[in-house]
């Protein structure tokens, strides 16, 4: 017995598996935003019990001002992780990737905006680290980056370049294929 998987099929997985990470960060950009707005307009105890038991109140002690701006990074963050999740919901909703013609505009245009959003990721996350260790020269106790989700900056910025390099090269297949098109 022998098992094919089509490409349609794993289409329709990816698309589920998008649709998940796409409501998970939401929850998460949502949870970040709320427990902001509710440490530093409601009740500044918020702050100890932040988003997933995060232990922000030492620096909202240190400096409600910049409780706000790292937050603002973990906000912006989670953000822009779900505007580029959303995107490839959208791709694989729409049927917008058409394997007979793979080289189309909506295709080449979704790559360069993941790729713009991975390099807004790397950035805001690198930044927010290194905000994060400032605070702890300060003496400001500070919880670990992955915990604060602003981890891995690094890698963010790599995918932006494998993703930019994949963007040309799109932009030129479709290049090529227009001018095919042409010619027939």
């Amino acid at each position: 017995m022998e098992i094919k998987v089509s490409t349609k099929h794993i289409l329709k997985v990816l698309y589920v598996i998008s649709w998940i990470l796409f409501i998970g960060v939401c929850i998460e950009a949502g949870g970040i935003i709320f427990n902001s707005l509710f440490t530093l307009l409601y009740d500044p105890i918020g702050a100890q019990h932040f988003w997933q038991q995060i232990d922000l109140s030492s620096l909202y002690n240190y400096n409600p001002g910049y409780f706000l701006v790292e937050t603002l990074l973990m906000s912006i963050v989670a953000v822009l992780k779900a505007i580029l999740l959303y995107l490839l919901v959208k791709i694989l909703h729409e049927d917008k990737l058409n394997m007979l013609q793979p080289f189309n505009k909506d295709l080449g245009r979704l790559i360069f905006n993941l790729s713009y959003l991975s390099f807004g990721i790397g950035l805001f996350c690198y930044w927010g680290v290194k905000y994060s260790a400032w605070f702890v020269e300060q003496g400001v106790i500070m919880p670990d980056i992955h915990q604060l989700s602003i981890g891995g900056a690094d890698v963010w910025l790599f995918m932006s370049v494998v993703l930019y390099v994949v963007a040309q090269i799109f932009k030129r297949g479709i290049e090529i294929q227009e001018e095919n098109e042409l010619t027939v």
